[in-house]
This record gives C-alpha cells, sequence and structure tokens, in this order.
C-alpha cells in the first residue's frame, strides 16, 4: 500500500516540555553513535501529542536522532501504527483483515465502520470525531475479529460489540479493552482445558 504524507502540513512542530524531557530520556537508553534506534518510539510519542504524524514532526524527531530527514520518513511510511493524515479526534477504529480475522468476520466489522464513520478508509466522520482503516495482522488470532483502537486491543468482536463500543467512545466513555465475549485472554471458548485447579494468575 502507497503511503503519502498528508497535503496539508503544519508549519512546524515542537514536543510539550514535558515530552521534549522525555524524548531526551529516552535517547540516553542507546549508546554513543546508535541513538538513530529511538526513533520509533520519539515518532510515537510525536503522534501522541498531536494526534497524528506530521512531516514537520517527522524532520524535528529526525534532526534530534542525527538523522536525515528521508531516514525518518522511511520509517514513518513504513510503519501502519503511524498516522500520515488526521485521525478522528476521539478515536480511529483500526480493523484487522488478515485470514482469521477475516474468516471471523472483519468484513462485517469494516460494514460497520462504513456506515457509522465514513465509506472511506482514512475519511473523517462528519463531525470529525472518528475515522477508521482496515489493517494487516494484529497478532491476535485466537481472539478473532479483533480492533486496534489506540493502543488498545478489543478482541473477540461482533457487529453489536463494536456498534457498542462506538457509542462508548461518543459518549466519552472508555470502553474495556480485551476480549469481548466473556473470556480470559486466549483462552479457549468452552473455558479452560488444563491448568484448572488454581488461579492460574488471573488476580
Amino acid at each position: 500500500m502507497l503511503r503519502r504524507l498528508h497535503p496539508d502540513q503544519p508549519d512546524s512542530f515542537a514536543f510539550t516540555p514535558a515530552n521534549q524531557e522525555w524524548a531526551e530520556a529516552q535517547i540516553t537508553k542507546y549508546p554513543e553513535g546508535r541513538q538513530a534506534s529511538a526513533i520509533i518510539p520519539l515518532l510515537w510519542r510525536a503522534q501522541e501529542q498531536e494526534g497524528w504524524l506530521t512531516r514537520p514532526a517527522i524532520e524535528h524527531v529526525s534532526e534530534m536522532l542525527g538523522m536525515a530527514y528521508i531516514r525518518g520518513l522511511e520509517v514513518a511510511t513504513f510503519y501502519f501504527m503511524f498516522q500520515l493524515q488526521p485521525v478522528g479526534s476521539v478515536a480511529h477504529i483500526q480493523v484487522c483483515g488478515t485470514t482469521s480475522c477475516m474468516i471471523c468476520g472483519a468484513e462485517d466489522l469494516v460494514a460497520v465502520c462504513k456506515e457509522r464513520i465514513a465509506n472511506n478508509p482514512h475519511e473523517l466522520s462528519a463531525d470529525g470525531r472518528f475515522s477508521w482503516e482496515e489493517v494487516e495482522c494484529l497478532g491476535a488470532c485466537s481472539n478473532a475479529p479483533m480492533a486496534q483502537i489506540g493502543k488498545d486491543y478489543y478482541e473477540d468482536l461482533t457487529t453489536a460489540r463494536l456498534n457498542e463500543i462506538l457509542d462508548e467512545l461518543s459518549d466519552g466513555r472508555v470502553p474495556v479493552p480485551g476480549p469481548q465475549n466473556g473470556r480470559y485472554a486466549s483462552e479457549p471458548l468452552g473455558g479452560l482445558t488444563s491448568l484448572t485447579d488454581h488461579e492460574s494468575g488471573r488476580t
């Protein structure tokens, strides 16, 4: 998939003082000459601050790390975790569309997003509060179908539950992440088949 920077960009970017302090601390975790290794956490923090990853932010982070701008751009355009255009102010829904999720109903989740948010991926809802996209495997195959919202995974989704999650987000509530069908983590749908004689870490 071709990933390009959004045509409308802000003039500049600067970390907030708290985020600047955090970023400088992250850089110290890497040996001298290897500071470029901090690019992913710094780009992620820039995205969290602004809501999406702008060209000035990519350039600012690259400069902090002594990298050529094109190197920072290569990282930002490679990973789907980085949003290169404005997203919903409340939530951006990333629906997994790879094999396990597709077999288990991802297309139905995409249909909900089209109906509730916007007809096209990366398109903002009419009120600008929501956006969505279909992404590659998010690694929760045993809990398919699923979607990622922010840093949280919402697994074992149904269309009814996704609609409820969108309602909760719209009302300013934070839906409880994880499996949405009552099971614990990735245990079998029929319940535990081993380690049944103690709490197995459920506390």
